[in-house]
C-alpha cells in the first residue's frame, strides 16, 4: 500500500539495506520503529519492501522532523543494534519531493 502523502513539497528518507544472517529480534524492532515513527511530529507515512535488497521510504513534513526522529532514544538504540547485528550494509538518503504522480 502506498503512503498517503500530501501535495509536495515534503521529504523522503530512503533507507536501503542488505541484512545479515543474524535477524534475531529484527521483525519486532522493525514493527516497533514504524509504530514509534508514526507518533512523531512531522511523520507522513512509510513504504517498505524486502527482497535481497530492502528499501524503506519514510515521508516527513520537514528536515527538523527527520532530525528529531534520527535522535529519538529508541530509534538510536535500533540503529546501533542494526549496525552490530542485523545489517551487512545500509545507506540512508534524504530527498525533497518536489513532484509526485499517480496512476491507478
Amino acid at each position: 500500500m502506498y503512503a498517503n502523502t500530501p501535495k509536495p513539497p515534503y521529504y523522503a528518507v530512503i533507507f536501503s539495506s542488505i541484512q545479515s544472517d543474524d535477524l534475531d529480534g529484527y521483525n519486532e524492532m522493525a514493527n516497533r520503529m514504524v509504530e514509534l515513527a508514526a507518533k512523531q511530529p512531522g511523520f507522513i507515512g512509510v513504504e517498505s519492501v524486502r527482497e535481497t535488497l530492502g528499501i524503506t521510504v519514510s515521508y516527513w513534513k520537514d528536515l527538523e522532523s527527520i532530525k528529531r526522529w534520527k535522535e529519538n532514544t529508541e530509534h538510536v538504540f535500533a540503529q546501533k543494534k542494526g549496525k552490530q547485528q542485523w545489517y551487512k550494509s545500509f545507506k540512508t538518503r534524504i530527498a525533497r519531493v518536489e513532484r509526485d504522480y499517480e496512476f491507478g
